[in-house]
């Protein structure tokens, strides 16, 4: 290493220099059941619909107006009004580090269940913030009510993280709990609704009710992955002081025409999500019916399960041509679990047979 570039990577937070990256797993020729995305695309006549639609979008101008026409449109596709502040993110990722970001003073801490979605606690200690994790039941993966309000107590978070379903277990925790910790918390709540189109219940009611209770979805599991577009519902005073960190062009003009394009036709990938509500109940019963995993039930696009050998098992699925995620190493109440996404009917076929081989 040649001495300017070591002076070089020698201004670089120690912090930043031994952390990794978020690891994307490569998957190209395999059956890719690994990153809860949706598995349909669009029919070939709305495909080209969307082609000519973004072909005549001005991309020599910064976005404007449209991103401001989105992020009211998303508010209307959750159903509320317009009373309810609205902001976007590229992704939640991003809205995850504005919400940091606005609450990082010295000695603010970030507060989350365990195990759970690895980036609130990511761009937390990037802001250097403390992260507390609090772990969740091992029994049924519900929320430890005695030991959240006992860490909200003692740790007075200015952040609070529930993901609603969670990641990677897919639960549901129970409403009356939440509201609980809610009432309990300092500062905000965040609940990740990601999962929302899969789920049968969501969190809007107690944002009504709760001031302090912000609600985030995404677009990624609504059938955009690719596109990259969060947004974040709440109280106007608290959705503005986020707003004000927001890059000013963080969402291009193809993103937001994009989305606007899929708002129009709901109801496609409404009947999308139907499908995969249904195949994940089918998927579920016939992990059931297999001896030697354990899966959970879940309310999201993706059901963790146990096997006697995580590693083993993900190896042996990938050399049959089946990506899924071995979660083992995220927490200790997640050991030898893996996490599969629900896909087609056909995808979901070929996984279980894949299944079945390995496990005999």
């Amino acid at each position: 290493m040649t001495e300017p570039l070591q002076r070089a990577l020698d201004r670089i937070r120690p912090d930043v220099r031994v952390a990794h990256a978020y690891i994307v797993q490569p998957s190209t020729g395999l059956l890719k059941l690994d990153a809860m995305e949706n598995p349909y695309r669009l029919p070939p006549e709305l495909q080209q619909a969307l082609g000519e639609r973004l072909g005549a979008v001005a991309l020599n101008r910064y976005p404007a107006e449209r991103t401001a026409e989105l992020a009211r449109a998303l508010a209307r596709h959750a159903g509320v009004g317009d009373a309810v502040g609205v902001t976007l993110g590229n992704g939640s990722d991003e809205l995850i580090g504005l919400l940091t970001l606005a609450v990082a003073r010295p000695g603010a801490k970030v507060l989350a269940p365990l195990p759970g979605f690895v980036m609130y606690e990511a761009l937390a200690r990037q802001q250097r913030l403390d992260f507390v994790g609090v772990p969740l039941r091992a029994s049924d993966f519900q929320l430890d009510e005695a030991a959240m309000l006992a860490a909200i107590r003692e740790h007075q978070p200015a952040l609070v993280y529930l993901a609603y379903p969670n990641n990677p277990t897919g639960t549901l925790w129970d409403a009356a709990v939440i509201e609980r910790i809610a009432q309990a918390a300092p500062g905000l709540v965040v609940m990740d609704e990601a999962y929302q189109p899969f789920a049968s219940a969501d969190s809007l009611a107690l944002m009504a009710r709760q001031p302090n209770v912000l609600v985030m979805r995404t677009m990624s599991k609504f059938g955009l992955a690719g596109v990259r577009i969060g947004y974040l519902l709440g109280a106007a005073e608290l959705v503005e002081q986020v707003e004000k960190l927001r890059p000013p062009y963080n969402i291009s003009v193809l993103n937001a025409e994009a989305a606007l394009f899929a708002l129009e036709h709901a109801g496609v990938y409404a009947a999308q999500a139907a499908e995969l509500r249904r195949q994940r109940e089918r998927l579920l019963a016939a992990l059931q019916a297999m001896p030697g995993i354990a899966p959970w039930p879940s309310q999201g696009n993706m059901i963790l399960a146990r096997v006697q050998d995580a590693a083993a098992t993900f190896a042996a699925l990938k050399a049959r041509g089946v990506l899924i995620k071995n979660v083992s190493a995220m927490h200790p109440l997640l050991a030898n679990c893996l996490r599969i996404t629900v896909g087609t009917p056909e995808e979901n076929t070929l996984l279980l047979q894949a299944l079945q081989a390995c496990l005999n």
